[in-house]
């Protein structure tokens, strides 16, 4: 087992760029509005559980279909891409708003808007490049720093306010079209090879 710091931070800025738990704090604002109260423990815990489960049965299911690492790695860096894309240019292409009052807890906060799409395609992008422990420790990382935000939402609307989200958003955006070149670049080569 090799814990490496630097592998951690990576995994854990990237997924938190793409799970954009920041960004997506109107969204959570708007969900408490409709339904009254959400479950931040059970909202946190599930997401957690669908990521990692997924990080190690999606090779299993890759290989299955006969796709390797790095194909799904430069799809994923797609998939990076056009996520970035959005939060720079603010438009919507994958997310979806909808709500349900029973199971807003689950859906849509847990899946698909944190363990959604682009954090499962990030997480075995991921795969190609790190140890799958630093994986681990990055997404609980994250699942901690979901929960808080959860918990928190009201208050940190109101620090930071709607412009300092947009920033905040912006930038984590650009951040992401970086990762997702650097992805897309590592494994091309290994395809190409």
């Amino acid at each position: 087992m090799q814990l490496e710091f630097k592998q951690i931070f990576t995994a854990f800025m990237v997924l938190f760029a793409v799970i954009d738990i920041i960004g997506n704090i109107p969204i959570i604002i708007d969900l408490r509005k409709k339904v009254g109260h959400i479950q931040s423990e059970k909202a946190s815990l599930i997401a957690g559980v669908i990521m990692i489960v997924f990080l190690f049965v999606g090779k299993s299911l890759l290989n299955l279909i006969g796709i390797d690492v790095n194909s799904f790695a430069v799809a994923g860096a797609f998939v990076i891409f056009f996520i970035a894309l959005e939060m720079i240019l603010g438009i919507t292409l994958y997310k979806d708003d909808e709500g349900s009052a029973m199971t807003a807890s689950v859906f849509p906060l847990a899946f698909p808007l944190i363990a959604g799409p682009g954090s499962l395609t990030t997480l075995l992008s991921l795969r190609a490049e790190f140890e799958i422990e630093n994986i681990i420790v990055a997404v609980i990382c994250n699942v901690i720093v979901i929960y808080v935000v959860l918990k928190t939402s009201a208050k940190i609307e109101k620090l930071i306010g709607k412009n300092g989200i947009n920033i905040i958003r912006k930038v984590f955006g650009v951040i992401l079209l970086a990762i997702a070149v650097k992805l897309f670049a590592a494994n091309i080569k290994a395809l190409l090879v």
